[in-house]
């Protein structure tokens, strides 16, 4: 079994920063691959930033230059620095992580996982 739970969110007014961390546990042979996406009321997921398999680092078009996102994959744990916050970064931010596992009796595979995500709400 194989989970990832998100902490960092909040209340944080116009040009404040939060940053998102990200800890996955479990039966984890390694990291593969992480991103974090957000869901704005009303809207549909849309990814913020992620470092897949090839260690290539991407971000959304509305975000760069103002997050930052880096994984500390010894500890299994992903991070997004998030500065200059707008009011339109208001969404319920989540975790995707790409894991290897193994599993009894088949062994190794890889493993998609979602955490369930946290709340930031950017206003005055």
């Amino acid at each position: 079994q194989v989970q990832v739970v998100e902490s960092g969110g909040g209340l944080v007014q116009p040009g404040g920063s939060l940053r998102l961390s990200c800890v996955a546990s479990g039966r984890i042979v390694s990291m593969l691959a992480m991103g974090w996406y957000r869901q704005a009321a009303g809207k549909q997921r849309e990814l913020v930033a992620s470092i897949p398999s090839d260690g290539s680092i991407n971000y959304a078009d509305s975000v760069k230059g103002r997050f930052t996102i880096s994984t500390e994959y010894a500890n299994n744990t992903g991070y997004l620095q998030m500065n200059n916050l707008k009011p339109e970064d208001t969404a319920v931010y989540s975790c995707h992580a790409e894991v290897l596992t193994i599993m009894i009796p088949t062994g190794y595979r890889s493993l998609e996982v979602w955490g369930q995500g946290t709340l930031v709400t950017v206003s005055s």
